[in-house]
């Protein structure tokens, strides 16, 4: 009942639609005793069947080891050495298809399929046999007719200005299964909505509904994400109808945009607790609350100016329950913004900065007596992006820099990616960690990853 305007006002817009020599006189330039055929200089032909010309396929194979052997210090005091290992050995087949079967309709899909080779993580988890995957990534319907646009299917949605660590980019679910994603746009996972957009002069409306909402997935067993849980983490058992909406407005003036949004969302990651037998599967809680934003963005010559910030209603956080003993949760406010500027040095080169800040709002008053925070009052993360292209556009540089505020955790990651034809591709990469011990990514702390990939794309 409390959210009935807000699906309202997602509803409404439905309703909307050499040396020089002296030459003799009689020299002759005609051409036509050499010949050139008139097809010499014509374009090359397309034999792709009609029925494959909507796809596209990209075919990978990647190899990534840990290759700074040393040691870690734990919580409890003590030490574990780690070695050098390979720990991605994967082949993949990405396939994309985008088909404008008919004016005003478009349908688009890709998936993907991977093939776990020894060494790898994952073949290691299935006992020491090759594994495979296969996973649909979008699948949506588009219907477009004058200033209208509608969308059904799996797809995801984007909000905020800031790319890459965004307050506000929070409704899809995500998976940052291993190292060979540190990016949010690689770790999005496609949901099941209904996505309706209507532009209106210099302003647009937008609206979603998803009538499944779904949760970030616990981590893979074997990746370097995966700790043992002490209850078996499975998946949300739903006793009721769940579904998430939003609307956003959003002005285009001159050499800015403005936002202004509102959703009701579940929080993408679950809160487990402990059984009440102290056996079996863990107690799962999602955590519905309401979301209002304003984002906004300035472009200044080769700099534009971002800013995101969110205000969070309701949202669930983990407390010690006064006995000391069991855990439980409780629902507190948050503030957050994402300040940022992306900077364009040259046609070449791009930097961006994003650095985000989150506090949670009179906690006191959401505390009963005895309970305490498990989780910390305020956070933040900035995000460092440079990226080079050189040699034409064949060799591109990435600089990427990810860090907890506090510097309690800090990513690197520096990648090559050469073009060797219109269809080859090879990308070197380099990723280090350092993190503190009582830091989330306190087991990569001193990790340095190698690893390459080579893609054709056909």
């Amino acid at each position: 009942m409390r959210y009935r305007i807000l699906i309202a006002a997602c509803l409404l817009p439905l309703g909307l639609h050499a040396q020089a020599q002296d030459l003799p006189d009689n020299l002759d330039f005609s051409l036509d005793g050499i010949g050139i055929s008139d097809d010499l200089f014509a374009p090359d032909e397309d034999n792709t069947p009609a029925w494959l010309q909507p796809f596209t396929f990209r075919l990978s194979q990647q190899l990534i080891a840990q290759s700074n052997p040393h040691s870690i210090s734990l919580a409890d005091g003590s030490r574990e050495e780690k070695n050098a290992y390979v720990e991605n050995h994967r082949s993949s087949l990405l396939l994309r298809y985008q088909n404008p079967f008919a004016p005003g309709w478009l349908l688009q899909a890709s998936g993907q399929v991977k093939l776990y080779w020894p060494g790898d993580y994952e073949y290691r988890v299935n006992r020491d046999h090759i594994d495979t995957e296969f996973r649909l990534n979008e699948f949506f319907l588009q219907r477009s007719e004058g200033n209208s646009s509608v969308k059904l299917g799996a797809q995801t949605v984007v909000w905020g200005e800031n790319i890459g660590n965004s307050v506000l980019d929070v409704i899809n679910t995500s998976e940052f299964r291993d190292l060979t994603i540190i990016d949010i746009e690689d770790a999005r996972l496609n949901q099941w909505m209904l996505v309706w957009e209507r532009f209106y002069g210099n302003h647009q409306w937008s609206s979603f509904v998803n009538l499944y909402p779904e949760f970030n997935p616990p981590p893979v067993r074997g990746s370097p994400f995966f700790f043992e849980p002490a209850f078996n983490l499975t998946d949300y058992r739903r006793d009721k109808a769940l579904f998430e909406a939003g609307t956003q407005m959003r002005w285009s003036l001159t050499g800015s945009d403005i936002s202004v949004m509102a959703a009701y969302l579940y929080e993408n990651q679950l809160h487990y607790s402990a059984p009440p037998s102290g056996m079996g599967n863990a107690l799962s809680e999602a955590g519905d609350y309401l979301l209002l934003g304003v984002s906004a963005n300035r472009a200044i010559g080769r700099l534009l100016l971002n800013l995101d910030i969110a205000y969070s209603h309701d949202i669930l956080v983990d407390v010690m329950m006064a006995n000391g003993s069991d855990t439980g949760t409780v629902a507190v406010r948050k503030l957050g913004g994402t300040a940022g500027f992306e900077y364009a040095i040259d046609n070449e080169q791009n930097l961006l900065l994003g650095v985000t800040a989150e506090t949670l709002l009179k906690t006191d008053e959401a505390l009963a007596p005895g309970q305490r925070l498990l989780v910390d009052r305020h956070t933040g993360n900035a995000l460092l992006r440079y990226s080079n292209s050189l040699r034409n556009g064949d060799l591109l540089l990435s600089v990427t820099m990810q860090s907890a505020l506090d510097a309690a955790s800090v990513l690197g990651s520096v990648a090559l990616q050469y073009t060797l034809s219109n269809h080859l591709s090879l990308t070197t990469q380099a990723i280090a960690t350092r993190a503190d011990n009582d830091s989330a990514l306190a087991p990569l702390d001193g990790d340095l990853r190698l690893g390459m990939t080579l893609s054709w794309t056909f």
